[in-house]
């Protein structure tokens, strides 16, 4: 299994619903469905994006108190969807280290955005685990 890719097709149909307003059973199918991942992978993405969906308001809030001086509105939209991956991962799902939900949310940005976006994601995310912990 590949969670790594998992994340990276999450990224994908989650950009995708939030540009396009795609029904987010259709992008799956787009984006993960369609994808050469194993169906652990497969099942792993998926959880990420419906996870990350139904607790968008939860983890959307999380950015906004701890994104000092931004508005959510002025986050790149790669940049809010790999934060939104992380904090979920960070807040819901037990078997990921926050260590590792961080790093893989900057290898996101730095695949999809730049390097300038990583210290920005990793700030955010950082005061998110340290309040998170517990």
């Amino acid at each position: 299994m590949s969670r790594k890719a998992a994340r990276e097709k999450a990224m994908q149909a989650l950009f995708q619903i939030e540009l396009t307003k795609v029904d987010p059973e259709e992008a799956i199918k787009n984006v993960v469905g369609e994808s050469e991942l194993d169906e652990q992978s497969k099942a792993f993405a998926r959880s990420l994006i419906i996870g990350t969906l139904e607790k968008l308001d939860v983890i959307d809030k999380k950015i906004r108190e701890n994104a000092h001086k931004w508005q959510l509105e002025r986050i790149g939209n790669v940049e809010k969807t790999a934060l939104r991956i992380a904090v979920y991962e960070v807040l819901y799902v037990e078997d990921v280290p926050n260590a590792v939900a961080i790093n893989e949310a900057i290898n996101l940005v730095k695949v999809f955005s730049t390097e300038k976006a990583a210290p920005f994601v990793n700030g955010i995310l950082d005061k998110i685990a340290n309040e998170n912990r517990g």
